[in-house]
């Protein structure tokens, strides 16, 4: 007869990218700037799409950019009891070409992935990780959405 180790045998088992709910906070903390960053960045290239069309997926992405920047500030508040303040050093990227704004902004859509990641691993069960999971669905509806523009775009693949 095969042994069947109970529950409390087994060595705790811990991904790579594990996260206190400290470091969730900070990770969150910079993330409302890197939102802002982001919508500030869309501003522009919506600016130098080539048409209504373009410019009309890359004002849906930058709308949602806003709701997330929303959402982290009240969660942040919520969880920490103090609001986000200061200002982030961090200066937003100037867009020299449209199709190398795509490519920096598809490849922004899945570093957001990565650090959405970690910090939904630092956060309790309920509503603040069922919201962060929302927001991490956005931003890969918006790396693929950066993709197709991409596609439509081949000078951007030269």
């Amino acid at each position: 007869m095969y042994m069947v180790y109970p529950y409390w045998f087994r060595s705790q088992f811990v991904p790579i990218w594990a996260t206190s709910t400290q470091e969730a906070l900070e990770l969150m903390r910079t993330s409302v700037q890197g939102e802002r960053n982001d919508e500030l960045f869309y501003d522009q290239l919506i600016q130098l799409a080539p048409n209504k069309e373009q410019a009309e997926v890359i004002t849906s992405i930058r709308n949602d950019e806003r709701g997330h920047n929303l959402m982290f500030r009240q969660m942040y508040r919520e969880l920490t009891g103090h609001e986000v303040t200061g200002v982030s050093d961090e200066v937003p990227e100037q867009v020299n070409s449209y199709n190398n704004g795509l490519q920096k902004a598809f490849q922004g859509e899945l570093s957001a992935v990565e650090k959405y990641r970690k910090i939904w691993f630092g956060l309790p069960y309920g509503v603040y990780k069922d919201t962060l999971y929302g927001i991490i669905l956005d931003e890969q509806k918006h790396a693929a959405k950066y993709n197709n523009l991409l596609l439509l775009n081949p000078a951007a693949n030269q």
